[in-house]
């Protein structure tokens, strides 16, 4: 059975600063763009049967960077849409809202087209996605990785471990990161976590 294969996007403004980044789609840094291509020699020494990616930019460029051929969007994987906290810091939602919790509570609805996302919610897009790879896994011809983004990362860490959604408040996530799960006597484990060459 195949490994799967997560890589966190490489640096952004956003990510330096802790603002909520979902649909806002944002350039990696010259920093995450270093961070990408220095996740090359982890990911060449791999075969992979299946390779996807974000629909956002900065996960497309990362792929790129990082030497992962012709990746397929796969608009499951997009950020937790963050709704009325895009652009917005942890810090700063604390300041009217003390006691928020993302991993809780949700966030607010955004402008149109953008409600927001609960962990139920993102939960089930990596249901979803997870459902889609197993067979590739399975069949064995190589790994599955998929490029995306630290929250939806996190809960389909948690889903993938059979935890629920929210409990992907306990993996932490860096950029520019390779992370892998993989399986010990046929139950789903983690295997690497927030690896950088």
């Amino acid at each position: 059975m195949g490994d799967l294969l997560l890589v966190r996007h490489g640096e952004t403004e956003w990510s330096v600063s802790g603002q909520h980044t979902s649909w806002t789609d944002l350039p990696l840094t010259q920093h995450g763009e270093e961070q990408a291509k220095s996740l090359a020699p982890l990911l060449s020494q791999r075969t992979y049967a299946l390779a996807l990616t974000s629909p956002l930019g900065r996960a497309i460029r990362t792929a790129e960077l990082a030497g992962i051929a012709s990746p397929v969007v796969d608009p499951d994987l997009h950020e937790w849409d963050y709704g009325g906290y895009e652009g917005v810091t942890t810090v700063d939602i604390h300041r009217s809202r003390p006691d928020w919790d993302l991993w809780r509570d949700g966030v607010p609805p955004g402008p149109e087209g953008h409600p927001g996302e609960s962990p139920a919610e993102v939960g089930a897009r990596a249901d979803r996605l997870l459902a889609r790879v197993d067979g590739t896994l399975a069949g064995g011809t190589g790994d599955v990785v998929l490029v995306a983004h630290a929250h939806f990362l996190r809960v389909l860490t948690a889903r993938r471990l059979g935890l629920p959604p929210a409990e992907g408040r306990l993996f932490q996530l860096s950029t520019g990161t390779v992370s892998r799960l993989s399986t010990e006597h046929g139950r789903p484990v983690i295997a690497e976590w927030n690896t950088r060459p």
